[in-house]
């Protein structure tokens, strides 16, 4: 049975929300890095692309602009109409790009003249395998187009110049009412092209249609896509720096506590020393500090348990001794009545002081396994010692018999505590026994109950009172020592094991309380518990 001290609740931990927790923030923002760095990286060339494409877009539009004006001025005619060999000379002349090709219609939509067949231009490109999508590419569609679905009604409208998605009908009959239109979309050959349809008139009349297609769109993307390796590059990196951090901060912390742990299991070490870990201000330091801290309580405990095995041996021991010296002697002395009677005096007193010793271990030894196991309770402190004081009312038969009495000094303030009934009982009736145990016949120990401060905190403080003679000043804490058996003259012997104020401090530790001994001026002990109430 190990001595216990006074207990202290544990504060409040660092880190309990999970913003407030810096392995929470560190797991969080190590997983959030890389894809930040993949977001920023898409918005940044999304950027880049819509300003590829409109910077496209804009190019047409002013050499569309210059060749309508040298159509208007080279290929119509009075009447107003579009002369159409004119035209198609006039787009022989023109020096296109390579990726850009120009067409021109009448305002009936009929194709008169075209830049890739009047200059003889032939495209050879390798046409792709005829194949069914993939399943990827099937559930990364619909992935897209919940996305668009979704993330549509919150995305940033487009500015003015940003260029629509539309057929090509749409264009050419915006451009035949005389306005300059522009579209991106998907050619006959399956290419993405930009294409601007601007009118040609002659004076305000529309005579016909220029439309100037664009199709190094798709390089402009594989650019895009070129440029977006560095970041998936720079993300990946991170991850791993990232995971490299969380090891070192985490995994390998924990390591060194588990091998610790071991340790001590293994009976190589008998305590966990990792002030680097201790030091942390984290959860891992909270573990650490605590799992010291237990191993720490734990060792203690074996050695209280181990100190308090050799007291118990040794306090068996003196009465056995004395009994078996008693039985030696009575059997040399048979002829003496005298003698064998005082013999057999001691030997009865020794077995009472045996039974007393037994008994107090036993209870020891059941209350704390009691304070482990039963939880803890609201208690009327001042009903709870009333009705312990009135077991002893019972136990009076004579003017000799020494009485308890007991007195409410809190005016009815119905003090709680919280406290576990048995263990608490246990205390009044350890310190009311060694009262009488002192007191002289006829005497009254008296039980009071008081309220008191500690600071901000309310103590129910009891105190019992007997009329002996006191405490020696230098033994008002050795008293509450296991095995303290030193008593004034005069007084029984045998009737106290040395254990019941030790069992008292033990318990009142427990319940976050003190108790200590002082002397009363006008004679006698006066023993002081302090428990802080609700």
């Amino acid at each position: 049975m190990a001595e216990s001290k006074r207990i202290r609740l544990p504060g409040k931990r660092r880190g309990s929300m999970f913003l407030g927790s810096r392995i929470a923030r560190l797991i969080f923002a190590s997983n959030l890095a890389g894809l930040a760095i993949l977001i920023i990286g898409a918005m940044v060339l999304n950027e880049m692309r819509a300003g590829f494409v409109v910077s496209k877009k804009q190019d047409l539009v002013a050499q569309a602009q210059i060749f309508t004006s040298l159509l208007g001025e080279d290929a119509t005619t009075p009447e107003p109409s579009l002369d159409v060999d004119a035209a198609r000379q006039t787009i022989v002349r023109l020096n296109l790009p390579e990726r850009v090709r120009a067409r021109i219609y009448t305002p009936d939509e009929e194709l008169v003249g075209d830049s890739f067949y009047l200059s003889e231009r032939v495209d050879i490109d390798a046409l792709p395998p005829i194949k069914e999508p993939s399943r990827i590419a099937r559930i990364g569609a619909a992935l897209s187009e919940w996305a668009g679905r979704v993330f549509g009604p919150i995305m940033p409208r487009r500015s003015s110049e940003a260029i629509r998605t539309q057929s090509f009908e749409e264009e050419f009959d915006s451009a035949v009412l005389g306005d300059v239109a522009a579209s991106q979309r998907f050619s006959d050959r399956g290419q993405r092209i930009i294409s601007v349809s601007m009118p040609i008139q002659r004076v305000s009349a529309v005579v016909g249609v220029l439309t100037l297609e664009a199709s190094d769109i798709d390089e402009i993307i594989r650019a895009e896509r070129a440029a977006l390796v560095p970041f998936i590059g720079v993300a990946v990196l991170v991850a791993f720096i990232t995971s490299f951090l969380l090891t070192l901060g985490i995994a390998r912390p924990l390591r060194r506590l588990s091998l610790a742990a071991d340790r001590i299991r293994s009976g190589a070490s008998d305590r966990i020393d990792i002030p680097a870990l201790t030091k942390r201000k984290d959860e891992i330091g909270n573990l650490a500090s605590s799992m010291q801290g237990m191993t720490e309580a734990l060792l203690e405990r074996i050695e209280a348990n181990e100190q308090f095995a050799a007291d118990v041996a040794h306090e068996l021991k003196n009465p056995l001794t004395s009994i078996r010296s008693a039985v030696e002697t009575a059997e040399r002395v048979t002829e003496d009545p005298v003698a064998s009677q005082r013999l057999r005096n001691v030997i009865a007193s020794d077995v009472k002081r045996l039974d007393r010793l037994i008994t107090d271990i036993s209870n020891a030894s059941r209350i704390e396994a009691e304070m482990t196991r039963v939880p803890t309770e609201q208690i009327d402190i001042a009903r709870f010692a009333h009705d312990v004081v009135r077991t002893y009312e019972a136990m009076v038969d004579g003017p000799e018999d020494i009485t308890v009495s007991f007195e409410d000094a809190t005016m009815g303030a119905r003090l709680l505590v919280r406290a576990r009934e048995g263990p608490l009982g246990q205390v009044l009736r350890n310190l009311i026994d060694n009262a009488k145990s002192f007191s002289p016949p006829g005497a009254n120990v008296q039980v009071t109950l008081e309220q008191t401060n500690s600071g901000p905190q309310t103590v129910a403080r009891v105190r019992v009172e007997d009329n002996g003679p006191g405490i020696p000043p230098d033994k008002l804490e050795e008293i509450f020592n296991r095995f303290y058996t030193d008593r004034p003259k005069g007084t029984a012997f045998g009737n106290n094991s040395g254990l019941g104020l030790s069992i008292v401090k033990q318990i009142i530790a427990t319940h976050r309380g003190e108790v200590y001994a002082e002397n009363r001026e006008e004679g006698g002990a006066r023993f002081i518990v302090d428990l802080p109430a609700i």
